[in-house]
């Protein structure tokens, strides 16, 4: 089957999610979760002929980790669908609402997008996620997953439609498409009608072809150059575990700090610290001329300030004044999360309203820019652009909204 045919059965099958209760669709998303645990072992044999292929092509172990599954990981993937069928519905939400001068009833309302497609890389528990958080905003979903992930996506996503099917919902609401030719790729992104809009979910590279190429609108998700200034009247123990919070906790999220930058006022005092923790965290710490001079630190190179290292790498500057690190992460920051550690609330305020990002965070750790953190529950990605969402996309984001305008024989 083409992409536009199972673009054209989504685009049918949404028109039936659209007016599906709540309670309809979290008795989908409890049978949903329920058959990941029952077919976890299938599923896990499925993941294990990924992971040896994964193997033999040479991929890092950073990269074979994000793909393999286990039965605790599929139950943690069922556990992400129960917990969406927890969540608010955001369908028929009154945004707004009035009645006018003339006596119209004026309301906006959340409705679906419709069609959402969404492009994503290795990680096979984003399939379920991603159908999951699709279904109870009421959108019919097209995934398309890596080819290095082809045999799981396709394990998980049968057990996904039969229950769906069970559940009396309509099964072409969560397709797969093929991942064995760029082809699939290329049709999704010119499905324009069928289409409502498109999610990449990865990295630099394939979101940028997907902005740049693609005819369907697109969200514009993930790449974090995301930056801790430590600012002159910073608290050193608050800075230390920011940084290495930001930085350490998980080494692969677009939420991670990528670089450091410390007021000159701090450098004899912070950077002896902080580079100490880093390195023996196991961070190759790359450092402009100021901070070059320390042990276990490599110069930093012009690529350094502008790179998503998604590793063991930091890039470390230090900066004469709030204003210097402003125009240093206006330069190179990616939008995504900035963080300043400061007692000031003069230095707080002005870092806030200056900084161009999705989240800015006040002396705290940059991984808290997250849906479930945020108490959104799930989300479908962290946007960085600025039309329609921005920062964690959660259910509401994966709504439109439209007018419904109740007269009584009004004529203009």
């Amino acid at each position: 089957m083409t992409v536009l045919q199972q673009a054209a059965e989504a685009r049918s099958a949404c028109i039936e999610l659209a007016t599906a209760t709540r309670a309809e669709k979290d008795a989908a998303l409890l049978l949903m979760a329920d058959r990941l645990v029952e077919r976890a072992e299938d599923i896990v044999a499925a993941n294990a002929v990924d992971v040896q292929n994964a193997r033999t092509a040479g991929s890092s172990e950073a990269m074979v980790d994000r793909l393999t599954l286990t039965a605790e990981r599929v139950a943690a993937m069922a556990d992400g669908l129960r917990q969406l069928a927890a969540l608010p519905d955001p369908v028929g939400d009154v945004v707004r609402g009035s009645t006018l001068a003339n006596g119209l009833e004026l309301r906006q309302v959340r409705v679906p997008f419709g069609v959402v497609g969404i492009i994503y890389e290795g990680r096979p528990n984003v399939t379920a996620d991603a159908a999951g958080i699709c279904l109870k905003s009421g959108n019919a979903v097209l995934l398309r997953g890596s080819g290095s992930a082809q045999s799981s996506n396709a394990a998980i996503v049968s057990v996904l439609r039969k229950a769906v099917a069970d559940a009396h919902l309509p099964t072409n609401s969560i397709q797969l498409l093929d991942a064995t030719t760029r082809d699939s790729v290329k049709d999704l992104m010119r499905a324009r009608g069928l289409v409502d809009v498109l999610i990449p979910r990865g990295g630099a590279s394939l979101i940028k072809t997907v902005v740049e190429e693609s005819t369907v609108p697109v969200i514009e998700t993930g790449v974090g150059n995301c930056h801790v200034y430590v600012d002159e009247d910073a608290d050193l123990e608050k800075a230390l575990g920011v940084v290495l919070n930001s930085k350490t906790q998980r080494l692969s999220t677009c939420n991670t700090a990528e670089s450091l930058l410390v007021h000159s006022a701090l450098a004899e005092s912070f950077l002896p610290l902080v580079i100490e923790e880093l390195v023996s965290a196991g961070v190759t710490v790359h450092g402009d001329p100021r901070v070059a001079g320390f042990d276990g630190v490599v110069p930093a190179t012009q690529e350094d300030w502008g790179t998503e290292y998604l590793s063991a790498d930091i890039a470390v500057a230090v900066v004469d004044s709030l204003d210097d690190a402003l125009d240093h992460i206006r330069r190179w920051g990616t939008g995504h999360t900035e963080a300043i550690v400061t007692e000031s609330l003069v230095a707080a305020r002005r870092f806030a309203a200056r900084v161009d990002a999705a989240a800015v965070m006040i002396n705290a750790s940059t991984r808290f820019t997250d849906g479930g953190e945020f108490g959104f529950g799930a989300e479908i990605g962290i946007s960085t652009q600025k039309l329609h969402a921005r920062g964690p996309m959660g259910l509401p984001e994966l709504t439109s909204t439209k007018y419904i305008v109740t007269g009584n024989g009004h004529t203009r």
